[in-house]
């Protein structure tokens, strides 16, 4: 791989750190506003302003370079999860899931191909599941912080959070496929996390 890039004009040269992102900032550009589908090696070139052959230099493949998307993708979504360091565990808990579904109402497309089983067989790396394990740790923290004060009952927490995520990521997932039956998917999502945390207390 080189170590910087050029335009497809034949501008000037960047660092390569600076092309990479760059690179990136396209891919989620047409992501958004194509679908993935859309999502090639030659629409983020001319979305970039770069020779195809840019990106390949940058990233080897297509599946690298959505790859480096959802890494970013999966970031945003621990950020999120993480939340504020909210004193009160049942409320940080609370947010925490209601972030989650912000997370995936504000950011669809990025949301479907996170969790798109195929692509992300297609695309996974050990960076990717670095990352993605990130997200879900950030849960589980929460979790281990509502139980070592009492809130939740004992149990393993990374269990208990692969529990709350099920949950979660089904409701939002539905959502999202616009097949919530109620007139009020926000407040049935609330009463589902009061019905969680309710079911998991100690």
């Amino acid at each position: 791989m080189g170590t910087s890039g050029t335009t497809a004009e034949g501008g000037a040269r960047t660092p390569s750190r600076a092309v990479e992102q760059a690179l990136v900032d396209a891919a989620e550009r047409v992501l958004v506003r194509d679908g993935l589908p859309a999502l090639t090696v030659r629409a983020v070139a001319a979305e970039a302003g770069v020779a195809p052959m840019g990106v390949y230099n940058r990233f080897g493949s297509k599946e690298a370079l959505i790859a480096a998307v959802l890494v970013r993708g999966f970031d945003e979504l621990r950020a999120a999860v993480a939340g504020d360091a909210d004193s009160d565990p049942l409320d940080r808990l609370m947010s925490s899931g209601r972030d989650y579904r912000r997370f995936a109402l504000a950011r669809p497309q990025h949301y479907n191909a996170m969790f798109g089983i195929r692509l992300k067989a297609a695309v996974e790396t050990p960076e990717l599941a670095e990352h993605a394990a990130a997200a879900f740790e950030a849960l589980v923290e929460h979790v281990r912080y509502a139980t070592a004060a009492g809130v939740l009952r004992e149990a393993d927490a990374r269990e208990t959070a692969q529990l709350i995520w099920s949950a979660v990521h089904g409701a939002v997932s539905l959502e999202l496929a616009g097949a919530v039956l109620t007139p009020d998917p926000a407040a049935t999502y609330d009463r589902l996390l009061r019905l969680l945390v309710d079911g998991l207390r100690g």
